[in-house]
């Protein structure tokens, strides 16, 4: 499919192989409009159906991930048009109920939404040049896709106050220290080790894959009994699958395990 906003391709070979998506508004360093956030959605739901896509990225340009929402759109709404029109929630969920990991590759700025699009994922790499932050708060704003939600639950209260109140950015290796990050990378081999990562994971058992996602999620959504006691099931049921029996076969053999994703 043809995309206004974005670029995709499939890379990898094998069974399972990684769907790249690349954010594609380099004059606007990637702001994020209607346009792009519903062709996003599209895409990530095209991957995600695809039982030969195991992984996803998400990349930008070496200048930016993603530099925010559109301003231009933003200051076209009042009061009773954004939340007639249910801005950010109409088109900027999809993330949310993408079943397979995502990883955010992120180059140069990933500010406001762009940020808030980083948090969604599953893993986030960042080259060097990478610059993290929510700089609404200078537009007599406050984040409106989880800027004030997810953050603290990556970097803790106070660093999360510190970045929303001043609007200041934080710099690659700031955010592997805060937790915001996996791994920082130089800027030519920020692909790379995210194709690299996304090939691993996709040579795993996907129901153990997906389960381990489900499971880290739901750590940010409910109580520690709650999210113990779900672990704990989707652990069991794991004992019903063939990636459980090949998996410890192999081991104990001291061969490669040959996963068949059920």
């Amino acid at each position: 499919m043809t995309y206004e906003t974005l670029l995709t391709e499939i890379q990898g070979s094998g069974e399972r192989r990684t769907g790249v998506i690349r954010l594609n508004r380099p004059k606007q360093l990637n702001a994020l409009n209607d346009t792009l956030m519903n062709e996003l959605g599209a895409a990530l739901k095209a991957f995600d159906d695809d039982t030969g896509i195991g992984c996803i990225v998400i990349t930008g340009n070496e200048k930016a991930f993603a530099a925010g929402a559109d301003i231009s759109t933003l200051a076209q709404y009042d009061f009773a048009r954004a939340y007639n029109e249910d801005l950010i929630t109409r088109n900027w969920e999809h993330l949310k109920s993408v079943r397979k990991p995502v990883i955010a590759a992120v180059a140069g700025f990933a500010l406001g939404g762009g940020c808030e699009v980083v948090m969604m994922c599953d893993i986030v790499i960042a080259a060097e040049n990478a610059r993290f932050g929510q700089p609404e708060i200078k537009l007599g704003l406050i984040p409106g896709a989880g800027g004030t939600q997810r953050l603290p639950r990556a970097i803790g209260k106070a660093k999360a106050m510190d970045l929303a109140l001043t609007g200041r950015m934080m710099d690659a290796a700031e955010a592997e220290r805060s937790g915001l990050v996996s791994r920082v990378v130089p800027l030519e081999k920020l692909m790379d080790e995210a194709l690299a990562t996304a090939a691993l994971i996709c040579e795993l058992g996907n129901p153990s894959v997906l389960a381990i996602k489900e499971c880290v999620n739901r750590a940010y959504e409910g109580t520690l009994a709650d999210g113990l006691m779900f672990e704990r099931r989707l652990f069991h049921a794991l004992f019903s699958t063939e990636d459980k029996t090949e998996g410890t076969s192999a081991f104990l053999e001291k061969r490669k395990a040959v996963f068949k994703h059920r």
